[in-house]
């Protein structure tokens, strides 16, 4: 934490609470930024060029989303704003899970990459189609649809963007066809050395002329093919097949699992019940990565014209009692008030995320030398209740409201349109 001249400084984000994991920092001091890097932290910096008042602030490195949903209309209503979701909601770096594919990701470099001021990064759908409203159309995710190789190739053409791959092992997919898609989707990762990420839960509805696959059974098969460093998502999915087995324990293989190297990313959107994060938590199986997971059937933006009606899923609900829409910062609300400390919130969303997309040092910091994305919150304390797709409700104390960010030291305001306003206990 290295004083600074003041002539060497763009810019000072004056006495908010800096927590940054990564450097075991928490406490109230004062960032220094200059050419679009961090400067220095520290007591009582002397004044820049601008100094901003963060004082009751949570100062934090710029916030990842594990988890988003960017390839706006390619991906029909699934594909939100990369801005909206990103530095206009105080996030800085979006991971798309799943959007692009072999087909499609020169058409995502080129119209989400390029003109987002949001850092966004992408694991590849382990299908040729991605995310092309595939969710409606489950025959397009049938093993027969991965093309390993092809994808492999266009991975490694895009390595600068690519940090994994995404699949999905959930009950619709394996009464159909079983776990060979996964084990394609496996092949991929290991050919390219990087993780895969798995969505659990059920995704599609089941066909009406199979017997439904057993959904303890499918955490069990993954570990069969997973490898250290694999990613799995939505343990505190409310379907079944995920980590709280249908027997309403948590599954028996979930600590193998974490034993053997796997890591877990919260995934939260429209699968997320705070029974069973209770459930999962209380077992002392804490995750590494918290994903917004926000798509066009969480929020209120309008559906391109032409998209379906609704999901399959017919218990898709906004995701806040009396609110409409969502953010990571709402993820990381409902996480305070299941009762995680604010340090490990903050690293599920910073240096955990870093490490996850192999750019740890380089982003999910505050270090000095490191490009300025620094996300700025406002915790706000009373009385909020927050909602499930279950309509369980919960009461947070604290709320985290995004207030702006600055992207490689440029400032952008937390104004997108899915920001939601909380609803107040007083008032529910």
């Amino acid at each position: 934490m290295d004083i600074v001249q003041s002539q060497a400084c763009d810019l000072v984000l004056r006495g908010g609470r800096v927590i940054d994991p990564a450097q075991g920092l928490d406490g109230v001091f004062d960032v220094a930024v200059s050419g679009g890097r961090i400067a220095a932290i520290g007591k009582s910096l002397p004044p820049a060029k601008e100094t901003l008042d963060v004082r009751g602030k949570l100062v934090l490195p710029g916030l990842i989303d594990t988890h988003a949903h960017v390839y706006r209309y390619v991906t029909g209503r699934f594909g939100l704003d990369a801005d909206s979701v990103g530095v206009h909601s105080a996030v800085t770096t979006v991971v798309d899970q799943g959007g692009p594919s072999v087909l499609t990701f020169p058409g995502f470099r080129e119209y989400v990459v390029k003109p987002a001021k949001t850092r966004v990064l992408a694991f590849i759908s382990a299908y040729m189609v991605g995310g092309l409203e595939g969710h409606y159309y489950p025959e397009l995710y049938r093993p027969d649809c991965i093309a390993v190789d092809d994808t492999v190739r266009a991975a490694r053409e895009n390595a600068d963007l690519v940090r994994g791959i995404k699949g999905h092992a959930e009950i619709g997919g394996f009464t159909r066809w079983g776990s060979e898609a996964m084990r394609r989707a496996a092949e991929i990762g290991r050919a390219l050395d990087l993780p895969l990420y798995i969505h659990f839960g059920q995704l599609w509805p089941l066909p009406e002329d199979k017997h439904p696959y057993d959904p303890d059974e499918i955490l069990p098969e993954m570990l069969k093919i997973l490898r250290p460093g694999d990613i799995l998502a939505h343990p505190f999915t409310r379907h079944p097949g995920g980590f709280v087995d249908s027997h309403g324990k948590v599954h028996p293989v979930v600590r193998e699992a974490l034993a053997r190297g796997l890591k877990v990313d919260v995934g939260h959107g429209s699968h997320f019940s705070f029974n069973m994060a209770r459930r999962v938590l209380d077992a002392g199986i804490v995750p590494d990565t918290l994903g917004a997971d926000m798509h066009g059937y969480n929020t209120t933006i309008p559906k391109p014209r032409g998209t379906p009606e609704e999901h399959p899923d017919k218990q898709e609900m906004h995701l806040f009692a009396g609110a409409q829409n969502f953010s990571l910062a709402s993820a990381m609300t409902g996480m305070l008030a299941l009762g995680l400390a604010p340090e490990q919130v903050v690293a599920m969303a910073t240096s955990n995320s870093a490490k996850m997309l192999g750019m740890e040092g380089e982003i999910g910091t505050l270090k000095a030398g490191v490009e300025a994305d620094v996300s700025v919150l406002a915790d706000e304390t009373g009385r909020f209740v927050l909602q499930d797709n279950e309509g369980t409700q919960v009461v947070a104390e604290h709320y985290l409201r995004p207030v702006f960010c600055l992207r490689g030291g440029k400032r952008f305001d937390a104004d997108a349109a899915i920001l939601p306003e909380p609803l107040l206990a007083d008032a529910a």
